[in-house]
């Protein structure tokens, strides 16, 4: 059995009188790529909001590495390993590649890790080595959300949480960023994905959940999944 690093439990979130999660379970497995699958507005990214500190879980638990971290602040999940790719790439457009990728590394203590860090982000993006002098709000947007994704490996992370990483993105460079990911987790990160671009991220998950308004409503192998024909429909308006 592969160790669980996270485990969400009966997990609910309500923004006033809306709940936007109604009681979901999900476990990724440590070396794992899981996906979190749905439509606008299902509740993706609130998941990865509550597991990362920065909205409050109602009810239920999320446990990693079998600590109970349910509404631990942000910083204190973050130094424990869990490191968010925010929607929409949110990096600092004011300074340079490189700072933003040190912003990144800023639980991490060890220079020479941060040295490594560096060594590793640089030989999955080379576009960003090149461009580390750059003002990131000049990036186009597929190296913008490289750099997104790199500043959160800056950290280290166990955990490496993705929120829609190809939106927005031409297919030429969403290919690149999911080989990219894939690359990563064979490395030995453990990935949590929320794609509304389900087959391809189908294509590299080992697992997937399918969350519809706030609850989960299928879930299974990756590699089952995308033989769904009721998934690729309802989700995917096909291929």
């Amino acid at each position: 059995m592969d160790k669980i690093v996270l485990k969400i439990n009966n997990l609910t979130v309500s923004y006033g009188s809306i709940k936007a999660l109604k009681g979901i379970d999900i476990e990724v497995p440590e070396g794992q790529i899981v996906a979190l699958l749905g439509a606008n507005g299902a509740g993706k990214t609130t998941t990865l909001k509550t597991i990362s500190g920065i909205v409050e879980a109602e009810s239920g638990s999320i446990e990693f590495c079998e600590k109970n971290i349910t509404n631990l602040s942000a910083e204190k999940i973050t130094s424990l390993g869990i490191v968010q790719s925010p929607e929409g790439r949110q990096v600092f457009p004011d300074i340079t590649v490189e700072e933003n990728l040190r912003i990144g590394a800023f639980t991490v203590k060890k220079k020479k890790e941060i040295e490594r860090n560096f060594e590793r982000v640089y030989r999955y993006f080379p576009i960003l080595k090149e461009r580390r002098k750059q003002i990131a709000g000049t990036l186009s947007g597929g190296e913008q959300q490289m750099l997104a994704i790199a500043r959160a490996l800056m950290a280290s992370p166990k955990l490496l949480l993705l929120d829609e990483p190809s939106l927005g993105l031409a297919p030429l460079i969403v290919k690149n960023i999911f080989e990219i990911v894939k690359e990563i987790n064979q490395e030995g990160t453990t990935v949590l994905i929320i794609e509304q671009n389900a087959l391809q991220t189908l294509k590299i998950a080992d697992y997937a959940y399918v969350l519809e308004v706030g609850e989960i409503n299928m879930k299974g192998k990756a590699g089952e999944l995308i033989q769904d024909k009721r998934l690729l429909e309802a989700y995917l308006g096909g291929e």
